[in-house]
């Protein structure tokens, strides 16, 4: 079963310039993701899909494959992940007539996921034959709607928090799909879902400069775990 890697890496992120490839703890960002990847035997490729010539470069050097430049039609600030996905397994089965059985989504945003969890997920996907998995943390919070006035969302009926069936929020750390859910039914998640729980404090999806400081602080902090 092939399985590749594929990390979308947009040169024009606003939110935090140059943001894929912005310092992070003496490395750039989208450094860390791939040497997850690589560290995961059971993942054939690790493929950049960018646009941008200065994080391809940056890319290759940590070991990532970047094997075409991402058509700049597909590169705008509101471009959807699913035609990037595509157009990189398109590129890889025609061009290089190499075709994956599954494809795992990472992000370069999400620094702190371990490849342990990446195995596992793989794991997973095979043991309960699932066409996609999502990770996902719990929550058993209480969450309202606007409409005209606020409703209460879930849930409807008070409970004590250790009574609440817990809802499940993506954590954007791993997509893991089968290539016919993809390129045959144009879905990232879909048919047989699985998911693997993770704690709150085992990744975060860096979107804002808050993000980025506080990543930074927890990755310090469990790097200086190992280390001592």
């Amino acid at each position: 079963m092939k399985i590749v890697a594929i990390v979308p890496a947009r040169g024009g992120s606003k939110g935090i310039p140059r943001k894929n490839i912005k310092d992070f703890c003496g490395k750039p960002l989208i450094s860390y993701i791939i040497e997850t990847a690589l560290n995961v035997p059971q993942i054939d490729r690790v493929i950049v899909s960018t646009e941008d010539k200065e994080i391809a470069e940056i890319s290759k050097k940590y070991g990532a494959e970047v094997p075409f430049i991402r058509p700049i039609e597909l590169s705008s600030d509101n471009t959807p992940t699913m035609p990037v996905l595509k157009h990189a397994i398109k590129y890889l089965e025609e061009i290089e007539n190499y075709s994956p059985s599954l494809i795992i989504l990472l992000y370069p945003t999400s620094p702190l996921l371990g490849s342990d969890r990446i195995k596992e997920a793989i794991g997973i996907l095979k043991k309960e034959e699932l066409d996609s998995l999502v990770s996902v943390v719990e929550d058993k919070g209480h969450f309202w709607i606007k409409n005209t006035y606020y409703k209460r969302l879930y849930p409807k009926v008070i409970k004590n928090r250790q009574y609440v069936n817990p809802l499940y929020r993506e954590n954007g750390s791993i997509y893991l799909f089968t290539r016919t859910l993809i390129m045959e039914k144009n879905k990232i998640t879909g048919g047989k879902v699985g998911f693997m729980v993770m704690k709150n404090n085992e990744s975060i999806d860096i979107d804002t400069n808050e993000d980025f400081e506080f990543a930074e602080f927890r990755y310090k902090k469990k790097f200086q775990k190992v280390i001592n």
